[in-house]
């Protein structure tokens, strides 16, 4: 479970020390999806920089050049690769010959293995699902709705997306994961994070709880993009969601490795990772076989939603 954030200052009224307070609070409120790493990008005059580091958000010191309008921020929960290694954690770099950009991710890609292998596509020093998206929009050669779209039809899994290429323009790829953007209009800026909850708790601390402010729609299937001046554009993908175009169970039979553990195996080790007993139980009860039980333990969040997916009547 992680968390995507960030501003995107069109209206260039705010100081550079005041995008620096709203996005402190802003990761801060982040942590509640991962503390695990931390990190930032930004265009500036000499180009776009990334700035990450294995460490949770409040203690991230974050410093902006002069100038710096559009800022792309990530919070991680490790689920695959370690943090230690700075390379895993988001956003990633991308280079398109004739241009630059970074991509962040929240959620969990389940074909990432079978891309590289199906596209050629190399191993790299990078042990992470999600940059594999990084490598598709590579290899297509450009940022656009058209290349994002290619790309997250691509994609099983859950996800959302955010791609701040070299000239401030902001893409957000929505999946079936959460997203919500805000228009501040009399302070021309834009908030968006993972969650209501995250904006909500940033505005408050911020102060702009009684601010106007307008949401930006971001449903599954949405492909948005706001630029530098604050413009919104849109398109659409079909989202093909966590199992892609397999139903539920020919998704078991071709992409897990079945083992032999048993419900009160699992539970024991969901227990060590922080996740009540109750919940395996729960999506056992529910029809959930021991073996994709076992294999959502290496992907907590994605089993904490499927359970609440579940409870809320949803699937």
């Amino acid at each position: 479970m992680c968390a995507v954030f960030g501003l995107i200052d069109y209206g260039h009224i705010l100081t550079t020390k005041a995008k620096e307070k709203i996005l402190k609070v802003l990761s801060k409120e982040c942590e509640v999806r991962g503390t695990d790493a931390t990190g930032f990008a930004y265009n500036t005059k000499d180009g776009l920089n990334i700035y990450k580091r294995p460490l949770p958000a409040h203690k991230m010191k974050l410093h902006l050049p002069e100038g710096t309008d559009v800022i792309m921020g990530h919070t991680r929960m490790t689920t695959q690769g370690s943090e230690k290694n700075n390379n895993n954690n988001h956003p990633f770099y991308g280079d398109l010959g004739d241009s630059t950009f970074a991509l962040a991710h929240n959620g969990i890609l389940r074909n990432d293995l079978k891309l590289r292998a199906e596209r050629s596509l190399p191993m790299t020093e990078i042990e992470t699902d999600s940059y594999i998206a990084v490598q598709l929009l590579e290899s297509i050669g450009a940022l656009d709705f058209k290349a994002l779209k290619s790309v997250a039809e691509d994609l099983v899994g859950s996800f959302v997306l955010t791609v701040l290429d070299d000239r401030n323009n902001m893409y957000f790829v929505v999946g079936d994961n959460p997203l919500t953007i805000y228009n501040f209009p009399d302070y021309g800026f834009y908030l968006y994070a993972s969650t209501t909850s995250i904006l909500k708790s940033t505005i408050k601390h911020i102060g702009l709880s009684k601010a106007n402010k307008s949401e930006i729609g971001a449903d599954t299937g949405d492909l948005i993009r706001i630029s530098y001046d604050g413009e919104v554009d849109r398109s659409e993908f079909e989202c093909y969601g966590r199992y892609g175009t397999y139903g539920y169970y020919d998704f078991l039979l071709e992409d897990i490795d079945f083992g032999d553990m048993g419900l009160d195996e699992i539970k024991g080790f969901a227990e060590e990772l922080g996740i009540d007993g109750e919940t395996i139980e729960y999506l056992y009860l529910s029809g959930y076989p021991l073996e994709y039980l076992e294999e959502l333990l290496n992907y907590p969040d994605e089993l904490i939603y499927e359970a609440e997916m579940i409870r809320d009547g949803c699937w």
